[in-house]
């Protein structure tokens, strides 16, 4: 939180850090299942949703509320966040694909 919220540090306190801790956690959890099981169609959404949470919440913090400056502590998950955005987004197409030729190989 000492990287993250340097604009205004005095409105982090332990609490929160912990918090945003236990969510970067949770979130990561997240992504590696996804990573195990890349086909599960409800975990690649969930998992995007975390990418899109993300950067809603970094670029909140730095145009809305202004606790956070755009410097490297801040930088690296929006583009983190931005990038695995795209790169979700356009594997969802072939995750589409592969679903439609396994239903016409069914039938």
């Amino acid at each position: 939180s000492e990287k993250l919220y340097t604009a205004s540090p005095g409105l982090v306190n332990g609490l929160q850090a912990r918090t945003f801790g236990v969510w970067t956690l949770l979130s990561s959890v997240i992504r590696c299942l996804c990573a195990i099981d890349i086909r599960n169609r409800t975990l690649y959404y969930i998992t995007l949703f975390t990418f899109f949470l993300a950067l809603v919440h970094f670029l909140s913090e730095v145009f809305i509320y202004h606790t956070a400056a755009l410097t490297i502590g801040v930088m690296a998950p929006l583009m983190v966040a931005s990038f695995s955005i795209l790169g979700m987004l356009i594997g969802l197409q072939y995750l589409e694909v592969e679903a439609l030729s396994q239903n016409k190989k069914k039938n």
